[in-house]
């Protein structure tokens, strides 16, 4: 067993608790940083696809999970960062500009979004988002003059620094440049006031309140920062895919995305990374079990969404901490071990806020 023990303030707010967290950690980022000479071309765009995920993950986790806002709207935010991306790519202006822009533009609607939806909560609060989400996807195809409608446009490949950005290796690297920063940006984010005031809002409102936080400011904020993190993985996600057409952001990523961070872990940005992995390999393993499953089975339209859904209640039934939780479990079991208490470790019963009441 490995005691930790804090001997300085400063180590309340550190990225790292101690010098064996950034061994592991610097150990990863080498791995990551090898892996274009480890795998093949294939993988490399699939690790890239989940550092895109990651990026988006954190964003719905900062609303979600340390701020209590459920979204079930997401994906137009999404598709807003990449189809602005790709337009001012394709009028001529350079990545430097085109990210920042369709980051800004995401959170600006986000804002405008947040700030009408102040007083709902809960399911309301998702429905409303479900409604936004349509609303944009309809905007998408109706306006043909500059998404191209249904039949949607091809992406620019641009180069930065006169390298193709878009190639695999110089991809996988700027994606994970990209989600470093993202990581870095959300921790931060989390040991300021704001990040404080989120999680204050998240775990009580009446009691952030009367301590002196602005519901009304910090929520509407909450949407904003988490639309831009969105958006910025959509200018990504637009290179990914290749080709934008309203149909790659509907209701089915909305619930990808939700699923992602239930699955990894509310409340944690391990929890996004981790559900952004799972996610990401979900539809390869879907793909291979379709192989040994009976054909009238494999060949059903909706295998990947009734998956999706299945998965997400079990993991709401049996594991509400999600795989970061499971984690957080088995570390502390090994740790403990042999002196472990069997009641430790049993699921604990949670309740609804207004079952805390009875």
């Amino acid at each position: 067993m490995r005691f930790f023990f804090k001997t300085r303030y400063e180590q309340d707010i550190d990225l790292f608790r101690d010098n064996v967290d950034r061994f592991w950690y610097g150990l990863l980022l080498a791995i990551l940083l090898a892996m274009p000479f480890l795998v093949e071309q294939f993988w490399l765009g699939e690790i890239a696809n989940v550092f895109i995920l990651a990026i988006v993950g954190i964003g719905l986790m900062l609303l979600t999970g340390f701020t209590g806002q459920v979204s079930l709207g997401h994906a137009a935010f999404l598709g807003i960062g990449a189809y602005t991306h790709a337009i001012l790519l394709h009028l001529g202006l350079p990545m430097i500009v085109t990210i920042p822009a369709a980051t800004l533009l995401s959170a600006l609607i986000g804002a405008v979004i947040g700030f009408p939806a102040l007083r709902l909560t809960g399911i309301y609060l998702a429905i409303a988002t479900l409604a936004f989400a349509f609303i944009i996807e309809q905007i998408l195809i109706r306006w043909e003059s500059v998404t191209g409608g249904f039949a949607g446009f091809a992406v620019d490949r641009p180069e930065l620094f006169g390298i193709g950005i878009v190639d695999d290796i110089p991809f996988y690297y700027f994606c994970l440049g990209a989600v470093i920063l993202a990581v870095l940006a959300a921790l931060n984010l989390l040991r300021s006031p704001t990040g404080r005031a989120f999680i204050a809002i998240r775990d009580s409102e009446i009691a952030a309140q009367s301590m002196g936080v602005n519901l009304a400011r910090y929520k509407t904020l909450a949407f904003a920062i988490s639309a831009g993190f969105t958006g910025f993985g959509g200018t990504l996600f637009a290179h990914r895919i290749g080709y934008l057409a309203p149909d790659a952001f509907g209701i089915l990523l909305s619930i990808q995305l939700l699923l992602m961070v239930v699955v990894g872990g509310l409340g944690s940005i391990h929890g996004a990374i981790y559900g952004a992995i799972f996610v990401g390999a979900l539809p390869q393993i879907i793909a291979i079990l379709r192989d040994y499953l009976p054909e009238n089975v494999a060949r059903q339209p909706g295998l990947e969404p009734g998956l999706f859904g299945l998965i997400l209640v079990f993991f709401i039934l049996f594991e509400p901490l999600g795989i970061y939780g499971r984690w957080l479990k088995v570390k502390l079991y090994f740790s403990l071990f042999p002196l472990y208490k069997k009641a430790t470790f049993k699921r604990q019963k949670t309740y609804t806020k207004s079952e805390r009441f009875r």
